[in-house]
């Protein structure tokens, strides 16, 4: 446990380094962020409320959605199949770890330097310039922080295993940019769920997507309480559990094909 968070300390200092990147990636952020609100604000027109989600709430949601872009990497990441490619995950292997927890540990570093530099940064402009929602209560808060913490592994788990194709194919990146699409729009991320129609919704949630960005949108939103709440993160665990242990049997595939090649 002690190497793992040290690893994670070790990733945490090394995001803060780049600071360019990540002054550009906020300016970036917020820029896009105050257009789709703009496109919010229009898409409403007259009207107050759709679907229980009302004008106020709707332009939170996208600097929600702003403001975890970094925080769950859902626009590309690709270390796994680097090291694949370049060789390094013949070293990384013999280290003390399990392989899936070694990067574990590397993205968790990246993602809370991520939510702190730019994720609550965004949050703080956007109620600088607009009125937005805020959780009510504590369970509220509560329920956020978790449903925070498990959008991150479901995404890491989701990322880890498209970059685990590395070790069939040449053209990995290829695969991972139709699983970051995916991503993009069965997730909530482009448009809230809520929005579509319910045979969209119904394949959404067949998949892992709204676990990443709508659960967090909803629970922030305070969309879903009661049972429904405990529901939504439930799921969440659900997914975290299957795309963990599909990872391991992956990787435990990927390294037996590695050895045959002679790698």
């Amino acid at each position: 446990m002690r190497l793992f968070w040290e690893l994670t300390k070790l990733s945490f200092q090394r995001q803060l380094t780049y600071r360019s990147a990540n002054l550009a990636g906020l300016v970036t952020n917020v820029f896009f962020g105050l257009l789709r609100a703009a496109v919010m604000v229009a898409l409403y027109g007259s009207q107050d409320e759709v679907v229980g989600i009302s004008v106020q709430a709707a332009i939170t949601y996208t600097g929600l959605g702003q403001a975890i872009i970094a925080y769950l990497s859902i626009f590309g990441w690709y270390e796994v199949m680097n090291s694949i490619y370049s060789g390094e995950i013949a070293s990384d292997l013999l280290k003390p770890m399990n392989y899936f927890t070694f990067w574990l540990a590397q993205d968790l570093g990246r993602a809370i330097a991520s939510f702190l530099v730019r994720g609550l940064i965004i949050m703080v402009i956007y109620a600088l310039v607009f009125e937005i929602t805020l959780p009510q209560s504590g369970v509220q808060w509560l329920a956020l922080g978790v449903a925070l913490i498990l959008s991150w592994l479901v995404s890491f788990s989701w990322r880890f295993l498209i970059n685990l194709t590395a070790f069939w194919t040449p053209d990995a990146r290829g695969v991972g940019r139709f699983g970051f699409i995916l991503i993009w729009f069965l997730s909530g991320f482009l448009m809230p769920l809520r929005f579509f129609p319910n045979w969209f919704i119904s394949l959404a949630n067949l998949t892992p997507f709204p676990a990443m960005v709508n659960t967090v949108v909803e629970v922030y939103l305070g969309v879903l309480t009661g049972p429904a709440l405990w529901q939504a993160l439930l799921g969440q665990l659900l997914w975290v559990i299957i795309l963990v242990g599909t990872s391991q049997l992956v990787l435990r595939a990927g390294v037996r094909q590695l050895v045959i090649q002679g790698g």
